[in-house]
């Protein structure tokens, strides 16, 4: 069983930055792909961004290219959300997944494991 653990959320204005963190515990971290998603109030879930288990192939959401960077390592269990240039409509409840296959956290499909989800708020 793996747990994942959500940082790093707050307030901030529009344009600043924040970097969230989601630690991993309880398995073997490398062997999964991850991936953040997001929740806005009164709308789904939405796939943000995902990261291949060995960091070599990463994907974004139209909406965060160019804004956003995932990145892991691996050896201290933790995958990373460096989120700039932050815009109102990126305010959501934020999540971290694990998956064992890439196309699968891709898709949002069949993830194994979710975090509890930390909150950013973004004021215009």
């Amino acid at each position: 069983q793996v747990q994942l653990v959500e940082s790093g959320g707050g307030l901030v204005q529009a344009g600043g930055s924040l970097r969230l963190s989601c630690a991993a515990s309880g398995g073997t971290f490398s062997s999964y792909a991850m991936g953040w998603f997001r929740q806005a109030p009164g709308k789904e879930r939405e796939f943000v961004c995902a990261i291949s288990w060995s960091g070599g192939s990463t994907y974004y959401a139209d909406s965060v290219k160019g804004r956003f960077t995932i990145s892991r390592d691996n050896a201290k269990n933790t995958v990373y959300l460096q989120m700039n240039i932050l815009k109102p409509e990126d305010t959501a409840v934020y999540y971290c997944a694990a998956g064992t296959k890439y196309e699968r956290v891709l898709a949002g499909t069949n993830i194994a494991y979710w975090g509890q989800g930390t909150q950013v708020t973004v004021s215009s």
